[in-house]
């Protein structure tokens, strides 16, 4: 009984833990958007502003803000269908000798530091921009999605593949019972069954494309000072440009935009785990 309790505060202890330092964060964060607006510079100005240019005095978030959505939304557009059905594959139709070498791949690629995925991006898909497409630099929105996409495929094809075998068989047999096809019990018991673990595997992958920073930052261009025109010219998002500048940043007011910058992005993560949980239990 006693050890029973012991155990329980423990845990409350290490759950506190968590909560302080995530409330310590914040707290840090918000500080640095105190002193950023008290130092003169506009909100308005910040949010609305179309040129990020520090030795120009120009803070404005709306480039950033425009190249981390675009690399996001386009990342999403390609990964969340391609896991799908890659999980499908392995749950439903790959035999046990293909099923083990694919997941071995899968867990090969979600251990890979980013700074790889970052040098084979460098070394493979700027060169081949640079001639398909006739960029000068080569880098841009297009390669960093590109990079992303394999980066955010372990994370969410494991958490798909694991909400498909939580589908009860008895579920699956009597659809298959009633005389369904393996197509039809894959769109109509299958999916909406692990509906819930499916928006989660969207959800974290999502996140990675938003905060994923090496990479990114490797094939971008960090070009903030307008929004980027194309998908091939240089553009930069707000982990990148943190990254990028936080070492030069010699003036107050420049780290305090950069924290800002850091806070805007802490509030777009709260706002996926928001819309996650809101999403699953409305599907529950």
């Amino acid at each position: 009984m006693r050890q029973g309790k012991g155990i329980q505060y423990l845990f409350l202890i290490f759950a506190a833990i968590v909560v302080v330092l995530t409330a310590l964060i914040f707290l840090f964060l918000a500080t640095g958007l105190g002193l950023f607006f008290s130092d003169g510079y506009s909100p308005l100005a910040f949010f609305t502003g179309t040129s990020w240019n520090p030795h120009s005095g120009l803070y404005g978030i709306l480039p950033l803000l425009v190249g981390s959505f675009a690399v996001a939304a386009l990342t999403l557009l390609i990964s969340a269908p391609l896991a799908l059905l890659v999980s499908l594959y392995i749950v439903e139709v790959a035999p046990d000798a293909i099923q083990r070498p694919m997941r071995t791949v899968i867990d090969l690629m979600a251990a890979l530091p980013s700074v790889i995925y970052g040098l084979l991006a460098l070394t493979i898909v700027v060169p081949w921009v640079r001639v398909t497409f006739n960029a000068p630099l080569g880098k841009g929105i297009l390669p960093a999605v590109i990079v992303l996409i394999f980066m955010v495929q372990p994370t969410m094809v494991a958490v798909a593949e694991d909400a498909l075998r939580n589908v009860p068989r008895e579920t699956k047999e009597g659809s298959y019972g009633l005389g369904a096809t393996r197509w039809q019990t894959i769109t109509g018991v299958m999916i909406p069954s692990a509906r819930r673990g499916l928006i989660s595997a969207v959800i974290l992958g999502l996140g990675r494309a938003v905060g994923e920073t090496m990479a990114v930052q490797m094939v971008i261009g960090n070009v903030a000072t307008q929004i980027p025109k194309n998908l091939v010219t240089g553009a930069a998002t707000m982990p990148s440009q943190i990254v990028t500048e936080w070492a030069e940043a010699t003036s107050q007011i420049h780290k305090d935009a950069l924290i800002m910058v850091g806070f805007v992005l802490l509030v777009i993560t709260m706002g996926l785990i928001i819309v996650a949980r809101r999403t699953g239990a409305r599907t529950a």
